[in-house]
């Protein structure tokens, strides 16, 4: 490795920092919720209520001023509703 792969590691410390400030115990989640935001991707939270998963991402969304939109999987859930658009 040289020594441009460690450029944003200070920036990266601190969105952790104010990360675990939130949510205690959950090192894992925030580490692909970090690792997801470095490389662009995306990332389908699941878990069991009540382990902090929305508070996590709304976390991370304020952290780095970004918005935020919740989606709940029900069994009723249609392509349409997420795209928008009717899809036949």
């Amino acid at each position: 490795m040289t020594a441009t792969a460690f450029v944003h590691q200070p920036a990266i410390a601190i969105l952790r920092a104010q990360l675990g400030q939130t949510i205690v115990g959950q090192h894992a989640l925030l580490d692909r919720l970090t690792l997801a935001l470095l490389t662009g991707g995306h990332l389908l939270v699941e878990g069991l209520p009540g382990l902090a998963k929305t508070t996590a991402v709304k976390t991370l969304a304020a952290a780095v001023h970004a918005s935020f939109q919740r989606i709940q999987f029900t069994p009723d859930l249609l392509p349409g509703d997420l795209t928008g658009t009717d899809i036949r």
